[in-house]
């Protein structure tokens, strides 16, 4: 028996972090008024689509980013850890530039005190599990970070993680994964 879920992958709104310029990592900062009216556009885009359920991840700047776009909408939201931005660690709060310059060599090796993009792809992996169980046949929006995209590119597009943590990061309204098992 073949099991699908419909995936869209939605990167949250912009933050107050984002526009000082500020990697977040696990920092859990708020939306700024920009991210609002994103979010709010989000929820425009998706507005006909059916959609089952939204899992943001369980930071701050996802959570409003799903609250804002599917309010009161009999979408249920499922925040979930499993979904965060990678842990920076001591890099947490550098800029944007500098930790992607030094991604492509956090693969195996943690940030400073932080985490390793294996690990993140092992948490998103086991979230991309319980979605299959839990899941099946059902259209669902998932609201991350550049991390949890390199994770879904990796796990669910095929592409090796040393091409994924090299890539620049270019926003795109969703990307469009089918998990089957």
């Amino acid at each position: 028996m073949t099991m699908s879920v419909e995936i869209i992958f939605e990167t949250h709104s912009t933050s107050v972090d984002n526009e000082a310029g500020i990697a977040s990592g696990w920092r859990d900062v708020s939306l700024s008024p920009t991210g609002r009216a994103q979010a709010k556009d989000l929820g425009e885009r998706h507005r006909r689509d059916h959609i089952d359920a939204v899992f943001p991840s369980d930071l701050k700047r996802a959570i409003e980013t799903a609250e804002i776009a599917f309010p009161a909408a009999g979408v249920p939201i499922y925040p979930d850890r499993r979904l965060r931005e990678s842990d920076y660690g001591t890099m947490t709060g550098a800029p944007p530039e500098e930790i992607e310059a030094d991604r492509p060599n956090r693969i195996e090796a943690p940030f400073p005190e932080g985490e390793s993009l294996l690990d993140v792809v092992a948490r998103v992996r086991d979230f991309v599990g319980d979605l299959a169980r839990d899941w099946n046949g059902k259209h669902v929006v998932i609201i991350g970070h550049r991390a949890t995209l390199l994770a879904f590119e990796h796990l669910l597009g095929g592409v090796s993680l040393e091409e994924a943590a090299a890539a620049s990061f270019e926003w795109q309204p969703g990307w469009r994964y089918i998990l089957e098992t």
